[in-house]
């Protein structure tokens, strides 16, 4: 092998070795410090941009989610204010019995009309109460509410919103309404009226069945719909995980080996770097 001071092809591959040894614990250490083994499209084209689109996918779900919350709030408050309303129209229909009876007298008779009366009016205070930002279900033009429910088109790929695939209809409890038929002045101060009254609650309650049963399973179908949801993102996240997260554990084990290829790379470089020095001997 010829001597030479102006080439030291030791040294150059040694640095080579070692400029090697040099990128890939950078490379560790990045994957150690982000715990990702692909953060950026250098790393791996292909596995970033499918790693972006689900990560767009995820932020679609969370406003689906979103939605179903708000939808199911404003669902579960009509639900709590029709159960509390169908609550007292059984009073009311008890009070109506007791007030149809020929038998009691006149105070008796006005004791009970108060009572009904007082109920009566709770209808509305229940109705204008059952209100969740805005919405509210058990009242007249209080609004219905829809709930985004699919990200996707199943035929094209391509995103899509469905915001009426959950639509709870507004149910309108009011009194002298559609469904609670008692009227606003109503009562049962008299024998005829209080008979009278037993037959309008029974429409009432009848109706009351149908608007509970209503919103029973609109608030069942968000809470199914909601669950879904929440696990299809947990699945995604761990597809994205799958694609992108590095194995910290091997990165550690390899980090150790590198810092030793390091050193070890930096010590033959430096015997290389110490070669040409031995030519001066032949010139003693």
């Amino acid at each position: 092998m010829a001597f030479s001071v102006n080439t030291n092809v030791g040294a150059m591959a040694a640095l080579q070795s070692l400029n090697e040894t040099n990128k890939g614990l950078s490379q560790v250490q990045s994957r150690i410090n982000t715990g990702l083994k692909v953060a950026s499209t250098k790393d791996d084209s292909a596995s970033y941009t499918i790693a972006q689109g689900l990560r767009g996918d995820m932020g679609g779900l969370a406003a689906v989610s979103s939605s179903l919350s708000r939808a199911k709030s404003v669902t579960d408050v009509a639900v709590a204010g029709a159960e509390q309303i169908s609550d007292v129209v059984n009073q009311m229909k008890a009070k109506a019995y007791q007030a149809a009876d020929s038998g009691i007298d006149t105070a008796t008779r006005d004791a009970l009309n108060g009572d009904f009366v007082a109920l009566r009016d709770q209808i509305t205070t229940i109705v204008n109460s059952s209100d969740f930002n805005g919405t509210n279900l058990l009242k007249t033009g209080g609004g219905t509410v829809s709930a985004l429910q699919s990200l996707k088109d199943s035929n094209t790929g391509s995103t899509t919103w469905d915001p009426d695939s959950l639509s709870v209809a507004n149910q309108a409890l009011d009194l002298g309404g559609a469904t609670v038929t008692i009227a606003s002045g109503a009562t049962i101060s008299t024998q005829a009226t209080a008979q009278a009254m037993i037959d309008t609650i029974t429409t009432t309650q009848s109706n009351l069945k149908t608007s509970l049963s209503t919103l029973g399973a609109a608030s069942r179908k968000i809470d199914a719909q909601s669950t879904f949801t929440s696990k299809l993102s947990d699945v995604i996240e761990g597809g994205i995980g799958n694609l992108v997260d590095a194995d910290l554990a091997k990165e550690s084990a390899k980090l150790q080996a590198l810092q030793v290829k390091q050193q070890l790379g930096v010590q033959a470089l430096s015997i290389a770097n110490q070669a040409p020095s031995t030519i001066t001997s032949l010139f003693r």
